[in-house]
């Protein structure tokens, strides 16, 4: 490059060489690119723009001067940690020239924050800013089963973690676990720990692979720079967004990182995530004995309260033979009323009826024809000979209509009233003593046809209705069985007599 200016023609002379721009820009370009073609820069992070295009711009400052950067879309992909607006940073790449802007730049490979200060600047940055969307909200947590049973584990597979976890699951209640294996440190870290999660949730319920009730995302102790996966943006919005109850198991107890914000439940190590996964079967087992004797014991004792207040209700009670003593006086009062009123009610009916027929008699039905042919003859007297014959024709068609309309009435009433005379009949015959014979009763009778109805008059018997017919008994009853009858008490309360029946027979009540 020094060739290029060894022969400067002294001022004012017009040897000099010509130039096009794209030549000393391309020589101004490779001069830059050969003295830096490495470099390492610790500056402030300025403005940040990242296009569609996946390239990324941003500006390198300090307190006197600006350099541009831009990191390809490849090396964007591959960097642990992105530039932020404000972040201190050491950014490694090489520098070189853009032509069509007359302007120098920062080709940048990699990035990383100026040491620790730096990185929990970043740290606390996005905290304030994640909990402002309300992604660390104790309303958002979710409730811990209390014994799932499928466990999804998001770990390295490699690691002592998912050791501890399942040997910690073993002892305590062993239950199905499904390992997603991740990156746990690194550039890739952070998406394949947020896919993990995300396609956990994505499992359909009741598909080939069973959906866990539960996840926990687990790892050992490490540096802030080793964790630091765990608090990119993308995982923390994976976990808060996470429809399985989720437990953050990452680092020692004094490791802190964004995910345990968001998680709906933190353990300080992985081994205690495992304890707070499940219970001690052990200690469940015992528990679930002892309910089981509460429950008997309370059950016992329910059931002996109830039968002592069984017991002392059953005491104010009357006796099971004494309830039915009055419905069942109440019961022969009614039969006794029911035989005297189908009696009075079958006399009132005759009388209603013969009334009603009083009027029906033939007699009555020729007077009435006798008058009406009288009648026709008279007036036929006044009318031609035709025009009567014509009168007569249709008054003899409408007394011949209306006489066998009134007969056929007459017939129909005396047809409604027998049937009803015949039921009422059936009901009194069912209703008579002889119903009562039948059931195993009988009618003792003395020689006068009169009822004997105490054991005082046992010797006055003669004879003795069944249901089936009449038995004479030759002489009376022997002493000794008077005797006994008279001081025999009676087992069971009489019923009450019946009436007298009118006759031998009962005949009809017409």
């Amino acid at each position: 490059m020094s060739d290029l200016f060894e022969d400067e023609a002294p001022k004012g002379t017009s040897n000099a060489p010509e130039f096009s721009v794209s030549e000393l820009s391309g020589a101004v370009k490779k001069m830059i690119e050969g003295e830096f073609g490495f470099v390492r820069v610790r500056a402030e992070v300025g403005r940040v723009s990242l296009p569609r295009s996946g390239h990324m711009y941003f500006d390198l400052k300090d307190d006197k001067a600006v350099i541009n950067a831009v990191s390809w879309k490849g090396q964007v992909a591959k960097m642990e940690h992105r530039p932020e607006e404000g972040m201190e940073v050491i950014a490694t790449g090489r520098m070189t020239t853009f032509p069509g802007g007359s302007r120098y730049q920062l080709i940048v490979d990699n990035i990383e924050p100026a040491g620790a200060g730096a990185l929990m600047a970043l740290l606390e940055k996005r905290k304030k800013a994640l909990a402002a969307e309300g992604l660390f909200d104790a309303d958002r947590k979710q409730q811990i089963p209390y014994l799932p049973e499928v466990i999804g584990v998001v770990t390295s597979p490699s690691g002592a973690v998912i050791r501890d976890i399942l040997h910690r699951l073993r002892d305590r209640f062993p239950r199905h676990v499904l390992l997603w294996p991740v990156a746990v440190q690194g550039q890739n870290s952070a998406r394949e720990v947020a896919n993990a999660i995300e396609q956990f949730n994505a499992m359909p319920e009741g598909g080939p692979m069973p959906r866990p009730d539960l996840l926990i995302v687990a790892r050992g102790g490490g540096s802030v720079e080793d964790l630091w996966g765990f608090n990119e943006e993308i995982v923390v919005r994976a976990a808060a967004a996470s429809q399985i109850p989720l437990i953050s198991a990452v680092g020692h107890e004094t490791d802190t990182t964004l995910i345990d914000y968001a998680s709906d439940k933190r353990a300080p190590t992985p081994t205690a995530a495992a304890e707070m996964a499940v219970p001690v079967r052990r200690e469940l087992w015992v528990l679930i004995q002892e309910q089981k004797g509460r429950m008997a014991r309370g059950l016992t004792q329910g059931l002996q309260r109830r039968k002592q207040r069984l017991s002392d209700l059953a005491r104010v009670m009357p006796a099971k033979d004494r309830l039915l003593d009055v419905p069942r006086q109440r019961v022969d009062q009614a039969e006794v009323r029911l035989g005297q009123a189908l009696v009075m009610n079958v006399s009132n009916k005759r009388n209603q009826l013969t009334t009603s027929s009083a009027g029906l008699r033939v007699s009555v039905l020729n007077s009435r024809v006798e008058r009406g042919a009288e009648r026709l003859k008279a007036l036929s007297r006044t009318l031609d000979p035709a025009r009567a014959a014509d009168l007569m024709q249709r008054k003899h068609e409408q007394f011949a209509q209306l006489s066998d309309r009134l007969l056929r009435a007459a017939r129909a009433q005396e047809q409604q009233r027998r049937q009803r005379l015949d039921r009422l009949e059936a009901m009194r015959q069912a209703m008579g003593y002889k119903e009562t014979l039948k059931r195993g009763y009988a009618v003792i009778r003395d020689a006068s046809d009169g009822l004997v109805t105490s054991a005082a008059d046992a010797d006055k018997m003669f004879e003795v209705e069944f249901a089936d017919g009449r038995v004479a008994v030759a002489g009376g009853a022997s002493p000794v069985a008077s005797a006994t009858a008279k001081s025999e008490k009676p087992t069971a309360k009489p019923r009450p007599k019946k009436s007298k029946p009118a006759g031998p027979d009962q005949g009809s009540l017409f």
